[in-house]
């Protein structure tokens, strides 16, 4: 794999780089345009460092069993971001002491001055050791779970490998599958468990550090969560009970209808019936490039410009392969000023739909990519989200790049009831998280016995889980978040509720919905959730009548695309 990321500082030199922070830690304001020019100096260096430390962690996610991409991105985990963290710490003292702040335009400042204020309540030093090791146990859990494997009919495949198999007509195909995959995550569950537990108490000694009552409080403050609160996401928990599963259970009804059985199984979810052949939008990673490409240029042509000059630039992991860590992400590369998209592709429709989503994250990243400050590029999670989510939705009509009409058609079904069954789930993994931190003192057992019955709670009651209750109470294990990124998991939520607006709007007007679509994320983190949604039309509102109302239409949606007729 070459290298795709521009480095301009030698990470290994610390020295070198502890010189360039202190000149700029030193640097003097006698005006209120020097500090204007000085937030401008740090924030360049910012993204020349931060360019480096992701290209790293590309290197390490993509090849977890290679000794120097691991001592690179240890040594950054070790060294640099503790030094970093330090400096960062010592730049905000710098910036809020200085009378000249409060001659700065605060229309265009005034965000990064909370920021920065709440990042002085939040910071303290003994944090940042434990910080280092926390790194090292994430590092950890993906050197575990990015090595499993299982046997099949012979070879050796990768997790992501056996999950076309969860959706072949075959009941015992599907349920060979599911129980390989089941197994292969028990062969590393004790380790797996180990890491939880270190982290809960490095994540309560933090919390206590910082003054606060738990981690949760703490994550809160570090997310810079301003526009709601965790009863705010309580409330949102009950709502998606009240409202999505009385939908939810009706699909599952109509799986379990669909399929023929008596009784819908933990490995029949996402099965199709006999006689119909699971949904393959691509055969190669080279057609699905090119696919996606040529439907983002229907939307627009700076959105298929983009994905070929990622592609020729070597910005696209796609493949699964042995020793690459789970799941997908999207990395900024701000000296570049392109993105980098890491995935486990096994030629499902799920693929495409990630590469939507990860490409909605490069259009945002694109857009955003003008705005002088580091921090204004830095957008919540909950505008990131809705960014990829609304790409979802939105590339639908693109489709046919993929699939005949009557291929389109179970397509779309998939998404917008995947929609409807996601919600509780993502509620569930939220709101384990609180548990879990509200509680940090728990034993591994109870933290299972809370995440199954959570799943009781937010489940619809028609798939059976009996035999597989460990499996019920484990899932989380694979839900990398829990321990790489606590607590980012609502935002799934939320954005998803918003860019189901957003699809309700493009519905009824398709052009103005994309244009507003890009204005709003033109604007980064330089407006609250609230005046970046109401840019791109739609409400920052998780109520229970949003809820109501995106579920009837959501209902509305489902029957029509039913009662299109199969060419």
């Amino acid at each position: 794999m070459k290298q795709i990321y521009i480095e301009k500082h030698d990470l290994q030199n610390t020295e070198d780089l502890k010189e360039k922070l202190e000149n700029l830690l030193h640097s003097p304001f006698q005006s209120v345009d020097d500090v204007e020019m000085w937030l401008k100096d740090v924030s360049d260096f910012y993204d020349e460092i931060r360019e480096s430390l992701d290209g790293h962690y590309i290197d390490f996610q993509a090849r977890n069993h290679d000794e120097n991409a691991k001592k690179a991105f240890e040594h950054d985990q070790e060294k640099i971001g503790p030094l970093l963290k330090t400096y960062m710490a010592k730049f905000d003292e710098k910036l809020m002491n200085s009378s000249y702040k409060d001659q700065l335009d605060q229309g265009k400042y005034g965000r990064l001055l909370l920021s920065k204020e709440n990042a002085i309540r939040l910071f303290r030093e003994e944090n940042v050791g434990l910080e280092v090791e926390e790194d090292r146990l994430s590092t950890r859990y993906f050197e575990l779970t990015g090595g499993l494997t299982a046997e099949w009919n012979g070879e050796e495949k990768t997790i992501p490998e056996l999950f076309p198999y969860l959706e072949n007509p075959n009941r015992e195909v599907r349920k060979s599958a599911f129980d390989k995959l089941f197994t292969a995550l028990t062969s590393v569950e004790n380790e797996l468990q180990d890491i939880m537990n270190e982290m809960m108490k490095i994540r309560k000694k933090k919390a206590a550090n910082s003054d606060l009552e738990n981690y949760r409080d703490y994550m809160f403050m570090k997310y810079e969560r301003f526009d709601y609160t965790p009863e705010d996401c309580k409330r949102l928990a009950e709502s998606i009970r009240q409202h999505v599963l009385p939908v939810a259970k009706k699909i599952d009804e109509q799986k379990r209808a669909e399929l023929g059985v008596d009784t819908l199984r933990p490995y029949d979810q996402k099965a199709v019936p006999e006689g119909r052949i699971p949904l393959k939008p691509f055969s190669t990673r080279d057609e699905l490039v090119e696919r996606t490409s040529n439907a983002l240029g229907q939307m627009d042509a700076r959105f298929k410009e983009l994905i070929d000059v990622m592609n020729e630039r070597g910005m696209l992991d796609l493949e699964t392969r042995k020793n690459k860590s789970p799941g997908g992400f999207c990395t900024s590369l701000p000296v570049s000023e392109l993105s980098f998209i890491f995935m486990n592709a096994s030629h499902t429709h799920s693929d495409l739909l990630t590469l939507f989503h990860e490409m909605g994250h490069c259009i945002h990243n694109d857009l955003k990519r003008n705005l002088p400050l580091s921090y204004d590029r830095e957008t919540p999670m909950e505008s990131s989200e809705l960014a990829s989510m609304t790409m979802e939705l939105l590339s639908m009509d693109q489709w046919d790049h993929f699939y005949t009409m009557e291929e389109q058609k179970q397509a779309k079904l998939d998404l917008l009831r995947g929609i409807v069954s996601f919600l509780p789930s993502g509620i569930r993994v939220d709101q384990f998280q609180h548990w879990m931190y509200e509680n940090p003192d728990h034993t591994p057992e109870e933290r299972m016995e809370k995440f199954s019955e959570l799943t009781k709670e937010l489940s619809t009651g028609v798939v059976d889980w009996s035999g597989y209750e460990d499996a019920r109470m484990k899932e989380w294990l694979f839900i990398l978040h829990i321990f790489e990124v606590p607590f980012y998991y609502v935002e799934y939520v939320i954005a998803q509720l918003g860019a189901l607006q957003m699809y309700k709007q493009y519905k009824e007007d398709p052009v103005g919905t994309l244009a507003r679509y890009k204005e709003a994320l033109s604007l980064g983190n330089t407006k609250s959730l609230y005046e970046v949604y109401e840019k791109a039309g739609i409400r920052f509102d998780f109520s229970g009548e949003m809820i109501k109302e995106l579920m009837d239409f959501l209902q509305s949606e489902i029957t029509k695309l039913e009662m299109v007729e199969n060419c």
